[in-house]
């Protein structure tokens, strides 16, 4: 196990900057999840610590050594690929032994390592068959266990889950969690799949355009986002925004947007008559009594069994709903909506820097 630090990293392509000074620290044993949409540099960053990208600028360092210039076999770490990577003419166990052929392990060592990865994994049965006749979780076994052979240091994730089905995904995130607590590995793993991040992670590292736009807990990047951007980008459905202006007289505090009142908790660190981005989350919006509530009209009404998705319309804007249990609503029926205060987030209307 390893810690890992990133200080003052670049990477640039050509005359195009990709990676913008980014530095974090991860402790050993950690599982942390570099997540972003498509382009925003996550890979990069995981492949300059694997050894395949080179450092424009800054420092890596594995256990506080720089790695900079230290080939890739040499960092002591292994790599799970998005398209497993196996060689076809070799079995599974010949796969997950190639590393340490390489290394010219012995050959007790060998069938331990193989042995004890195999059983971790429920690939027993399978160490004699070729990859063309395994499954897609089949054979992202594999490649775990190819890397779990290893004994690294740090493990590395490349979105190693977005060629199975959902249902595989699912059971293979609680399997990939599962290998780490048992194993204790520190591990970097990457995807543009927030559900994914939320349920691995010890912590989340949020990016975008190459920069990091919060660090935090999976409940604390939900429970407070630091900007707009992982507000909408960190649960799902992403959050309700509307734009408003503050209000805040006789002791009450609420935004103005789309004709009716928003209720907001009280705050210092905003003026009344300020422009704010209102933002309040799915499954914190209840459906309440027509004498109090907000009137919106149902768009979409789409049931998932033990909830019930509403999308629906107020003013000029759209809004999600998800309700716990059905509803006999139907589309163009009036509704209205009820918001607790303090589960409202206000963010400031030019910067979308959180303010409550």
């Amino acid at each position: 196990m390893a810690s890992v630090s990133f200080n003052n990293i670049e990477k640039n392509f050509g005359k195009v900057k990709i990676i913008h000074g980014i530095s974090f620290e991860i402790t050993d044993g950690e599982f942390v999840v570099l997540v972003g949409p498509s382009g925003c540099g996550k890979s990069t960053l995981l492949r300059m610590l694997a050894g395949l990208e080179d450092i424009s600028g800054g420092e890596i360092a594995i256990d506080n050594k720089v790695i900079n210039d230290l080939d890739s076999k040499d960092r002591d770490i292994a790599m799970v690929f998005q398209s497993y990577a196996l060689y076809p003419h070799m079995t599974v166990r010949e796969n997950m032994a190639f590393s340490l052929k390489l290394r010219k392990a012995s050959a007790e060592i060998t069938n331990k390592r193989v042995g004890d990865a195999a059983t971790i994994l429920n690939l027993d049965p399978l160490l004699d068959r070729y990859p063309r006749e395994l499954s897609g979780g089949q054979r992202q076994r594999v490649a775990m266990g190819r890397a779990i052979v290893r004994d690294p240091k740090v493990f590395l994730f490349d979105e190693p889950l977005s060629n199975l089905d959902a249902k595989l995904r699912v059971a293979m995130r609680a399997e990939i969690k599962a290998l780490h607590q048992r194993l204790k590995t520190t591990t970097v793993y990457v995807t543009h799949d927030q559900i994914e991040a939320m349920t691995m992670a010890d912590r989340i590292v949020v990016m975008h355009d190459g920069i990091i736009e919060q660090i935090g807990t999976p409940l604390e990047l939900f429970d407070h986002p630091g900007n707009l951007f992982v507000a909408q980008f960190i649960g799902s459905p992403s959050m309700n925004v509307l734009r408003g202006v503050l209000h805040i007289a006789d002791g009450q505090t609420w935004v103005e947007a789309q004709g009716h009142r928003w209720p907001a908790n009280n705050m210092t660190q905003a003026g009344d008559g300020q422009a704010v981005a209102y933002g309040v989350r799915p499954t914190d919006i209840r459906v309440g009594a027509a004498s109090t509530g907000i009137p919106a009209k149902v768009i979409v009404v789409e049931p998932t069994g033990a909830e019930t998705e509403l999308l629906l319309e107020i003013g000029s804007s759209r809004l999600v709903v998800v309700m716990h249990g059905r509803t006999a609503a139907q589309p163009d029926d009036v509704i209205h909506l009820e918001i607790d205060a303090s589960k409202a987030h206000l963010f400031d209307g030019a910067t979308g820097t959180r303010l409550v």
